[in-house]
């Protein structure tokens, strides 16, 4: 089992999330993610994966529990009670230390130039002039190797490019971590090296990550560890060399031999 510290840049406790009267889609999920790690969540479709990055950023507000990104503390003791102001006020300022990339890559202004994409929230949300944006939209593109695509359209970018440029975007704010979701689904087997490439060296530059993903091979090469979520619940989070080699649960190696036989089908 991983040794997760108690001073972590992330900090979730008894987090809990369901829609309407359906049953929970996250049922007590807890964990420490400390500064510059790169997490991957794998697990079957439907068990909470994307749910858990949308209450990681306050797209979504849990109905208990508690989340601390950063300094931003954010608690909830019943789903019955209407959220107050301090909740809401902190969901606000987690959203602001929380970079998402989604699965679609086609999320992009399309009457807008690459740079002008990657500008907009940095001058609209932080106030941040031209100049300053045009600077650190720049400097972003070109960590992505976009700086020479900065004054092309959207249509004129390939899946990879398009999702490397929406990466570039939530860079701009200056994020302390960023989430993926399933950020290579929508890309031909060809461009998704380039994409998990980006995610390889913001990890070396220290850049906190959160990825939920079917990359097999990315996630046990490149993690430094991997939470396998069933059910609303986290069973088992290890290294990607223990937890592939040597499931401790039952759930989780049947999970591996079903994903790995689907991959040697295909």
């Amino acid at each position: 089992m991983v040794n997760l510290p108690e001073e972590s840049l992330i900090v979730i406790k008894n987090l809990c999330k369901s829609f309407d009267d359906d049953a929970d889609i996250l049922n007590g999920i807890s964990i420490n993610i400390k500064k510059g790690d790169l997490v991957s969540i794998i697990g079957p479709s439907g068990c909470g994966k994307s749910t858990l990055l949308r209450c990681l950023n306050c797209l979504e507000l849990i109905d208990s529990g508690y989340l601390r990104v950063g300094n931003v503390e954010l608690r909830r003791d019943r789903p019955d009670k209407r959220p107050d102001d301090v909740m809401l006020d902190a969901a606000h300022k987690i959203r602001g230390e929380v970079g998402m990339v989604f699965q679609g890559y086609n999320n992009l202004f399309p009457h807008k130039t690459v740079l002008q994409n990657v500008m907009l929230a940095p001058v609209v949300v932080k106030k941040m002039n031209a100049e300053e944006a045009r600077e650190t939209a720049m400097k972003q593109l070109k960590k992505v190797g976009l700086a020479e695509y900065s004054n092309k359209y959207p249509s004129t970018l390939s899946g990879g490019e398009s999702q490397r440029a929406a990466i570039a975007r939530a860079l701009a704010m200056n994020p302390k971590v960023m989430l993926y979701d399933e950020p290579t689904s929508a890309l031909d087997p060809v461009l998704v090296g380039e994409v998990l490439q980006v995610m390889k060296d913001l990890d070396s530059e220290g850049m906190t990550q959160i990825i939920v993903t079917h990359e097999m091979q990315f996630a046990r090469d490149a993690s430094d560890y991997i939470v396998f979520l069933d059910k609303g619940e986290i069973v088992e989070c290890d290294d990607g060399d223990a937890l592939f080699a040597n499931p401790r649960s039952p759930r989780t190696r049947e999970f591996l031999r079903h994903f790995t036989g689907m991959a040697v089908a295909c």
